[in-house]
């Protein structure tokens, strides 16, 4: 069992590194190629956790091998557009001006309903209210809504509104992040003295974001939330 238990482990361990390295589409809406190599390692890390006769090597070796293969896929789709149309295939347009195009629907072996759930997905309930749908290469459909059904935007309105800043978080379950308190322009001193303002330890903060190197959010583990700005409270 403990043979097992550890085998699992060491396996696991490798398996995340290569998925690791295979990049953060791994773990969102995958191309053909990407979605059947993750099916394949993952059998294949099964087989070698499970079964003490089979050497671990025999599950390693071959999802290193995919990964290799992986890696070079990625770089020659990323390079050749006749490559990238061959092994991932193209966008389709399942909606125009027209409507719904049913020989396209029918070349993707998709059906009015798949359409109809697609778009409903996307907060449509007609495709009247739909200029173009796009069924794109991962299968997600991509929607431009006729120009009377567009969201109102601040732009629409004319309104000048300024430009949305990122926040970073300065302490996290009670530990301080250097780097974001750099970013924001302060020093360990400001962030203890904020905090000796508004009687609070280090380890008794659930999450302190700043943004634009004056505005804070502190979330203490207990209580309701403090907002302020780090000027008025420390100067």
């Amino acid at each position: 069992m403990l043979i097992v238990f550890t085998r699992a482990i060491l396996i696991y361990i490798f398996l995340l590194i290569v998925m690791r390295l295979m990049g953060k589409k791994q773990l969102g809406e995958l191309q053909p190629f990407e979605f059947t190599i993750t099916l394949i390692a993952a059998e294949l890390a099964c087989i070698p956790m499970s079964d003490t006769q089979v050497p671990i090597l025999y599950g390693l070796v071959p999802i290193f091998t995919l990964f290799v293969v992986e890696f070079c896929l990625t770089k020659i789709v990323k390079h050749s557009i006749k490559m990238r149309k061959l092994i991932n295939g193209k966008p389709v347009i399942v909606i125009t001006p027209d409507g719904i195009d049913f020989e396209a629907i029918n070349k993707l072996d998709m059906t009015v309903h798949d359409i109809m759930e697609s778009i409903r997905a996307k907060d449509y309930t007609s495709p009247e209210e739909i200029e173009w749908a796009i069924v794109e290469t991962n299968g997600d459909m991509s929607v431009v809504p006729k120009a009377a059904n567009k969201p109102l935007t601040v732009a629409d309105m004319g309104l000048n509104v300024e430009q949305p800043q990122i926040p970073y978080s300065v302490i996290c379950e009670g530990k301080r992040m250097g780097q974001n308190i750099k970013r924001c322009n302060l020093d360990d001193n400001k962030v203890q003295s904020l905090l000796d303002k508004l009687n609070f330890k280090q380890e008794d903060i659930l999450l302190m974001l700043v943004t634009g190197c004056d505005d804070f959010y502190l979330q203490p583990k207990q209580g309701k939330f403090i907002t302020g700005k780090i000027s008025e409270e420390v100067g």
